[in-house]
Order: structure tokens, then C-alpha cells, then sequence
């Protein structure tokens, strides 16, 4: 049941899977271990880090979202279908989840203060978390965030990957008795196979690799808040680091779900391998007979 507007979701999100990787993981986290004082170190950077990382892990999440309301629109609500499935409705809905992913991180910009490192070096700048924020806020932001992008997310997608394999399983059984297909009930099935175990592998992956950080982020912003997050002698460090590297995982495997699911991509794939491998060569992929490739 794929659509013309699947292409627009699955490239929004690898935009913004991508982003997510370079922002959060080569300039904050491997910058953070590799430099004495980073460009973010020192104002402005310092407050606006996280509006710009939390929005594009926002975006990744819930572009995810809008990805699966979609194909459960798709297969279960065929006079919604036309109207919704469209590209231009898929090209304004990233757009507003974009733009109100990154409204929704602008609290991030009061949290964060530039200072001196005095401990270690003193004339270089650390960007640290305010010691003088109110609990409600801090308690506020850390709820808001987790429901933005754990519980609510966890929600939608359990819920419509769960009634969209209800429905294929369902139609699953209704045209194995009644092959009314041409290529007949054993490739059908085939499909349908494909399908299932995309929608499971999809939603477990989102939920394996989420829930760490989903629990020590609570646990850290709300009752370890002044806890000095370079000493990994304490449990509670270790833990929300491993987090962060699954939840991170999650950004860097969902297109590789989505995409490497597809033959057509697989196929397209070794033909970008046998192409470089062989230049000299001129390559015609499969599917694609009008489409000639030549270095």
C-alpha cells in the first residue's frame, strides 16, 4: 500500500535522522571529548545547543509518528487515502512538525549557562545546566519532554502498527480462502509476511532502544540534578549514557528499517557498489530499463 507521499516521509526522515547523528553526536558529544573548550562552550551557542538538538531529535521522532499514521491511513482508510496521502499534504505536515519541533525546544534555552571552568581550567569556558532553576520548571520541562517524545510517540505507534497487523492478518485470511489475486494466495502471503515483520521490528526497535534514556532522564533531571555527570563512579551516569547511545541507535537505524526492507533498494544498492567497484563499466539497473548509469 505504498503511496507517492511515502517518499516524502522517508526522506524527511533521514534529513532528519541525520541531523540528529551530526549535531548530537560529532559536534556536542564527540567535540565534548576531543576539544578543551568547543565553539558551544561560550555564548550564544551555549543556550541555543539544545533548542537545535532537541528539535531535530523532536523532528526525527515525530516525523516516525506522522510516518506510521499515514501508512495505517493508507491500508485502513481508503476515502481518507485520497485526500491525505498526497505529497503536497505530506510536504505541509513535515513542515508543521519541523517548525513545532523546534518551538517545543525553546525552553531548553533558559537551562544551559556559560561559566568558567574553575575546578580544572580557569580560563576556559564549560556549558552547565542551571543550579538556580525552580523544581517546577526543571520538573516541568523533563515531564513535557518525556511525554513529547517517548510516552505519547510510544502510544501512537504501538497503538496503529497494532490495528494495522490486526487488519493485515486479518485480510491476510480472507484472501488465502479466496485467491482472487493473479499472482496467486503464496506471493500475496509472501507480501503480507514482509509487511508484519517490518511493522514489529519497527515499533520493538523504537521501544528497546528508547527506554533506557526514557528512565534515567527522569531519574537524573529530577532527583540527581546537581549531580556532576563526569563522574562515572556513580551507576546512575553509566546508565544515561548507555541510553543516550541506543536512543541515538534508534535515530541511525530507522531508515536503514524502512529502506533495506525494500528489494528495489537492495537491488539499487548493489548496483551503486558494482558501479563504483567497476567505473569503466556502464551499469543498467533492474526495474529501471530507461535509466543508464555511465562514468
Amino acid at each position: 500500500m505504498r503511496s507517492k507521499s511515502s517518499t516524502y516521509y522517508l526522506m524527511a526522515i533521514s534529513v532528519a535522522d541525520t541531523l540528529v547523528l551530526l549535531l548530537i553526536v560529532i559536534i556536542e558529544l564527540t567535540l565534548k571529548y576531543n576539544m578543551e573548550e568547543p565553539f558551544w562552550s561560550r555564548e550564544p551557542w551555549c543556550s541555543l545547543r539544545d533548542i537545535f538538538n532537541y528539535g531535530a531529535y523532536n523532528a526525527s521522532t515525530w516525523l516516525v509518528v506522522t510516518f506510521t499514521i499515514e501508512r495505517f491511513i493508507a491500508i485502513n482508510c481508503f476515502s481518507l487515502k485520497v485526500r491525505i496521502c498526497t505529497p503536497r499534504c505530506a510536504a505541509i505536515v513535515i513542515m508543521v512538525v519541523c517548525v513545532f519541533s523546534h518551538l517545543f525546544a525553546v525552553p531548553y534555552y533558559w537551562t544551559n549557562i556559560s561559566l568558567f571552568n574553575v575546578t580544572k581550567y580557569p580560563t576556559i569556558y564549560i556549558c552547565v545546566y542551571k543550579q538556580d532553576l525552580s523544581d517546577y520548571y526543571v520538573h516541568g520541562l523533563v515531564w513535557f519532554q518525556t511525554c513529547l517524545v517517548y510516552i505519547i510517540p510510544f502510544i501512537i505507534i504501538f497503538t496503529l502498527n497494532g490495528l494495522t497487523l490486526r487488519q493485515i492478518i486479518l485480510s491476510n485470511k480472507v484472501h488465502t480462502e479466496v485467491s482472487i489475486f493473479r499472482r496467486g494466495p503464496r506471493q500475496f502471503n509472501s507480501q503480507k509476511r514482509k509487511s508484519v515483520i517490518l511493522l514489529i521490528t519497527v515499533s520493538m526497535t523504537f521501544a528497546l532502544l528508547s527506554v533506557t534514556r526514557f528512565v534515567t532522564q527522569i531519574l537524573i533531571r529530577t532527583m540527581h540534578y546537581e549531580i556532576n555527570r563526569n563522574d562515572y563512579n556513580k551507576p546512575v551516569n553509566v546508565a544515561a549514557d548507555l541510553g543516550t547511545m541506543l536512543d541515538l541507535t534508534n535515530a541511525a537505524i530507522n531508515m536503514f528499517l524502512y529502506a533495506c526492507t525494500q528489494s528495489r533498494f537492495r537491488k539499487e544498492l548493489v548496483a551503486c557498489i558494482k558501479l563504483i567497484i567497476s567505473p569503466c563499466k556502464n551499469y543498467q539497473p533492474a526495474n529501471y530499463p530507461s535509466i543508464v548509469f555511465q562514468l
